[in-house]
């Protein structure tokens, strides 16, 4: 099994320094729970962030850049042209107070009540969630779980995409937490071209990969640059989710425009910290990123090889990216109240897997659970005693 031998140099927090009162994801349960739910990590803040952050304070907290940071919007550019998004136009990147902001009013501005909008399932919950709250008809097509890994229904995905007017895609995927490939994502750009698809793509985790090369925008290529609005953000590479802010990319101005004006005085602004920090992420942050993902990738390994001796009814597909893992636990006792199992027994507290699926889909999704393991390889291990523990018992 996975040890520590090969574990890189990482400061980790520890319980009593991550059980604070203004942490939802430590104080939510009980003192003697785990918490692996809520995707943040258990990770100090990157030091070049937190030296921009004092800096500021000390400049005053008046009002920012509210017409366009220059800075932050040079360095983003910079950024995404490394991921094919390149030649942005003037106003082809409009701030947001969160990604979750921007696949609200995407749905909004591309569609009508009623209308039907495509996604694939389990997903990242304000997906369906959006749609269903604005009065949307959600048209899901379940992943397929195969041997190597979760893959796209092509099939399915082309009879739904025949009435939708517009495509949410998770990329790289939560909670699978799969990575798609150039072909996979040329299939869905031919797909989207050949149904006159509107997309939203969510990359928030594409600096969370595991995979090798540089990372791929759906809208890196030109055919479909004109109908995708893309959503990004720094709070879950660099572990800020309490600094808000996140920003809609488009080739298209006046469709980044349009969308970003479908929520109007309703979606509020970005904060200035917000600004900082990611400045700070993009400018300094990339040591401690990759010291980070080096980190979770012994992680994943560790988690992948626990499974696999230890609880071999648990199926697992190593994710290519992100810091959550996918577990189907159907196979084992208590599978049809396994969250709940698993909080009263191990105390452990996990995401339930109906969450990430809309309501005709969350059947197919009972049984199944979402860790989050960017803690500590020490609570890590602890977590995964307990579960098993608590199986081995039941």
């Amino acid at each position: 099994m996975t040890q520590t031998e090969n574990l890189p140099a990482y400061p980790t927090l520890s319980p009593a320094e991550l059980r604070h009162p203004d942490s939802l994801k430590w104080t939510l349960y009980g003192e003697d729970v785990i918490p692996m739910w809520i995707a943040d990590m258990d990770f100090p803040v990157a030091p070049a962030i937190l030296s921009a952050l004092r800096e500021r304070l000390d400049h005053g907290l008046g009002y920012h850049q509210l017409m366009g940071d220059r800075t932050l919007d040079r360095l983003l550019r910079a950024k995404l042209d490394t991921h094919g998004l390149k030649n942005l136009p003037e106003g082809g990147i409009a701030m947001l107070p969160g990604v979750v902001p921007g696949i609200y009013a995407t749905v909004a501005a591309l569609t009508q009540p009623g209308e039907k909008v495509l996604t694939m399932t389990p997903v990242y919950h304000p997906f369906h969630l959006s749609i269903t709250t604005l009065g949307r008809e959600v048209s899901a097509v379940a992943l397929l779980d195969g041997p190597d890994g979760y893959r796209i229904d092509w099939e399915g995905l082309e009879a739904a995409a025949q009435d939708s007017k517009l495509m949410l895609l998770c990329h790289p995927h939560n909670p699978t937490g799969r990575v798609w490939t150039h072909d996979e994502l040329e299939r869905l750009r031919d797909l989207v071209v050949r149904h006159d698809l509107s997309v939203l793509s969510d990359e928030l985790h594409a600096d969370l990969r595991f995979t090798e090369g540089p990372f791929e925008s759906f809208a890196a290529a030109e055919r479909v640059r004109d109908r995708t609005i893309t959503v990004t953000g720094p709070c879950k590479a660099f572990n800020t989710a309490g600094l808000g802010i996140g920003a809609m990319i488009g080739h298209d101005a006046g469709l980044v425009g349009r969308v970003r004006a479908a929520a109007g005085g309703l979606m509020g602004h970005e904060g200035a910290l917000s600004v900082t920090m990611w400045q700070a992420a993009l400018k300094d942050g990339g040591p401690w990123l990759a010291d980070t993902v080096a980190y979770l990738r012994g992680n994943r390994d560790f988690l992948t090889d626990y499974l696999r001796e230890h609880l071999p009814a648990v199926k697992f597909h190593p994710v290519e990216s992100t810091y959550l893992a996918w577990l189907d636990l159907r196979g084992c006792p208590h599978a049809g109240d396994i969250q709940k199992f698993l909080l009263e027994d191990a105390r452990v507290a996990l995401h339930d897997g109906p969450t990430f699926a809309p309501e005709s889909f969350k059947p197919q999704t009972q049984g199944f659970v979402r860790l989050n393991f960017a803690t500590s390889r020490e609570i890590l291990t602890e977590a995964l005693e307990r579960m098993r523990r608590a199986l081995d018992g039941a």
